[in-house]
């Protein structure tokens, strides 16, 4: 095999820790494929991506094409000459895009595949209690998460875990993972294994707002899985009712407290420092939130702040 000229694609800091650990490992990147700057922030200033932004502090060649289609695209991406493409977080790839190079193009996901296809793996592990989990590197085919399976490696998810830590263990895993796959591809050992695609595999759809909302009425476990799914980001929510004020609530932090008693599910139960939801087998005590037009604070600052009435209640 000659030496390996690798595209990297790629957007988020999810993908930046792969990028930086092939170029450590010594890897040739001839081209960084990542999204176009976006307009972010009070201001609309252009953002550009996170790893654009580490690109160019290591000089390497970008390009952010609106459509991977495009001749101009398609042949600015041959002339690189690659053999090989990485996608770590990046958007579906055309035929014409992933089948290009001579050693093929692999992804790396944040599931074990075949289970959590799709665009939220890391939030819908948790939100469904999930003990385990891991990444994925496969080949990519036609259709979304698909493709022949390279490599896995397992992790456990903590009781303990948000999305937010679930998705730095990954980070790191996942770029160990690209780096093992990458030295199988130089070195021929690589192996590919067909995916199953049984009718019961669980998906990772991409989450919509009202997917965030909490339910009051749902199990006490599954309330706390769905909160620390969507922790730090979307952020579960749910709407405060406060005598004849309502208002959109986050809720980025809970602990959970089984009890029996006879209190109406989403009923507030307060005291000088702590705020706790009933539900049916017992208490969600609320630890940190976001009161809409406000900064994220502890229980304890938002009761020093917010007089709640006595018939203040979770919808």
């Amino acid at each position: 095999m000659g030496k390996l000229r690798i595209i990297f694609m790629g957007t988020p800091d999810f993908a930046v820790a792969s990028l930086s650990k092939l170029v450590e490992s010594g890897y040739a990147i001839v081209g960084v494929i990542t999204a176009p700057d976006r307009p972010a922030g009070r201001g609309r200033k252009l953002q550009e991506s996170a790893v654009k932004k580490y690109a160019i502090q290591q000089n390497i060649k970008i390009l952010q094409p609106t459509n991977l289609k495009s001749p101009s695209f398609l042949n600015e991406l041959r002339s690189l000459n690659a053999n090989l493409q990485v996608v770590v977080a990046f958007r579906m790839l055309p035929n014409a895009v992933w089948n290009m190079p001579q050693y093929g193009t692999f992804n790396l996901h944040a599931s074990l595949l075949p289970q959590y296809r799709g665009a939220a793996p890391i939030n819908w592990a948790i939100i469904n209690g999930e003990t385990e989990t891991g990444v994925t590197t496969f080949f990519l085919d036609e259709k979304i998460d698909t493709g022949e399976i390279i490599l896995q490696e397992r992790v456990a998810i903590e009781e303990t875990d948000t999305a937010g830590t679930l998705h730095d263990k990954l980070m790191l895993l996942g770029a160990d993972l690209v780096l093992r796959t990458i030295q199988q591809i130089e070195d021929g050992s690589i192996k590919r294994n067909k995916q199953s695609n049984s009718q019961n595999l669980k998906k990772a759809p991409k989450i919509h707002k009202e997917t965030c909302r909490i339910n009051w009425n749902s199990p006490i476990q599954e309330i706390h899985d769905h909160i620390r799914g969507l922790s730090p980001y979307p952020a579960a929510w749910t709407m405060l009712i406060n005598d004849t004020e309502t208002v959109l609530v986050k809720i980025y932090a809970v602990a959970m407290e089984r009890k029996d008693h006879s209190h109406k599910n989403g009923q507030i139960l307060f005291d000088k420092k702590e705020i706790r939801v009933a539900v049916s087998d017992g208490f969600i005590q609320l630890l940190e939130m976001q009161l809409s037009g406000k900064r994220k604070m502890r229980s304890q600052e938002i009761l020093n702040g917010l007089k709640l009435s006595k018939s203040a209640h979770m919808a």
